[in-house]
């Protein structure tokens, strides 16, 4: 292991070996720079909502900020906020999930940073699939915990099985970590399987940890939580992605009763509290006004998806997988290249397209898929298409 050096010959921790640059953020830096050059670029690299937070989340913001309520709030969030969460579990998901369980954190991060903080034992494996978003792994390495990471293909949605928890289990293993809708395959472990899974875990007397940040944006069947399989699942979900607020830094945590206090003190030590100003502005998702204009951005971005789903195949990409939540598309490229990630800056530089090659979310699909994200206009993607059909039929 090679431990890289800081200025003047400071030593770094072994742990920073472990994460690995994070090339979606590399691809988005070189658009970027093309852009600063005064090229078009349409940008389907990063999972940013484009709609922006809603007017009533502004306004919150705002008079927030002239009424001066900008103090610290409790590390756990304002319990005026963790109502209104418990709230929409019981509009969305008619599930009772008590205020107390709910911890507001510094984005979805934040959340998971916590989590693993409470629960990976330095030396423990922690089970997740490949394809995965790449932070999970790093968030579980950041705490000297070890990564287990599972190829998962298409004939199992990109998603962890039971069979595989039962047959990757060992001495070291503590928990598992999946997502669901997941970044970057869209897709989500049906119902019946995630009990399967939390049941094959429960026997080891493991934690499963579930990442529902994209639970809103769920196209083909009801929303569904796994805490309607098992109180104890710790479940994360931000503000981010279904809310439209990825740069206000705000998410939250639903952990069972007796991991409360424990969360609570890291959550005082690791982060104060989260921002004040976002959680008096997050209010706001909540009232009828914001729900309204979520339904519909919920509505245009399935309307994107099943666009490209249309386009992609004539291309020559390979959709194998529908994805029915987030707004990710997780297309096979192997029949136009056999280095994806190549081929990302080839189209990048040539057609001013910016996707995401496989690289960052594990090894099985790294040189054959790329991660296509609809979080842009229909225009900018019927664009986008139109570039690469033109270009790709003259290479």
């Amino acid at each position: 292991m090679q431990n890289q050096q800081g200025l003047k010959g400071l030593q770094l921790a072994q742990r920073v070996d472990q994460i690995a640059p994070f090339h979606v953020m590399e691809l988005a830096k070189r658009a970027a720079a093309l852009e600063a050059q005064g090229r078009d670029i349409i940008h389907m690299e990063i999972g940013e909502p484009d709609f922006g937070a809603p007017p009533a989340v502004l306004d919150a913001a705002a008079a927030a900020m002239r009424q001066g309520r900008l103090q610290y709030t409790a590390a756990t969030g304002l319990p005026e906020l963790r109502r209104a969460i418990s709230g929409h579990y019981r509009e969305t998901f008619k599930l009772d999930v008590p205020a107390e369980r709910i911890i507001v954190t510094a984005g979805a991060s934040g959340a998971l940073l916590l989590a693993c903080a409470a629960l990976v034992e330095s030396g423990a494996g922690v089970l997740m699939p490949d394809p995965c978003y790449p932070c999970n792994r790093h968030f579980v390495a950041a705490f000297d915990g070890k990564p287990q990471i599972i190829s998962c293909g298409p004939e199992q949605r990109f998603q962890l099985r039971a069979e595989d928890v039962e047959a990757h289990w060992n001495a070291s293993t503590q928990g598992v970590l999946l997502a669901s809708p997941s970044n970057p395959t869209g897709t989500s472990v049906l119902p019946q399987e995630l009990a399967r899974i939390v049941a094959a875990v429960r026997a080891r007397n493991g934690f499963v940890v579930v990442d529902e940040i994209y639970q809103g944006l769920s196209y083909d069947a009801p929303p569904f939580s796994a805490l309607s399989l098992d109180e104890d699942c710790i479940v994360i979900n931000s503000f981010s992605k279904y809310f439209s607020m990825t740069g206000w830094r705000l998410g939250w945590l639903v952990v069972p009763e007796s991991l409360v206090p424990a969360i609570e003190k890291l959550a005082q030590n690791l982060f104060i509290c989260p921002s004040s100003l976002a959680q008096h502005a997050a209010m706001a998702c909540f009232t009828p006004a914001a729900q309204a204009i979520y339904t519909q951005q919920k509505e245009a971005f399935r309307q994107r998806r099943d666009f490209l789903l249309s386009a992609l195949p004539s291309l020559g990409f390979r959709v194998p997988v529908v994805p029915d939540g987030a707004f990710y598309i997780y297309a096979d490229c192997s029949a136009l290249t056999d280095d994806a990630h190549a081929f990302a800056l080839e189209l990048l530089e040539q057609t001013g397209v910016a996707m995401v090659p496989g690289l960052d979310f594990g090894p099985t699909t790294a040189r054959t898929h790329l991660r296509l994200s609809y979080a842009n206009s229909l225009g900018n993607l019927q664009e986008a298409m139109s570039r690469l059909q033109t270009y790709l039929s003259q290479r």
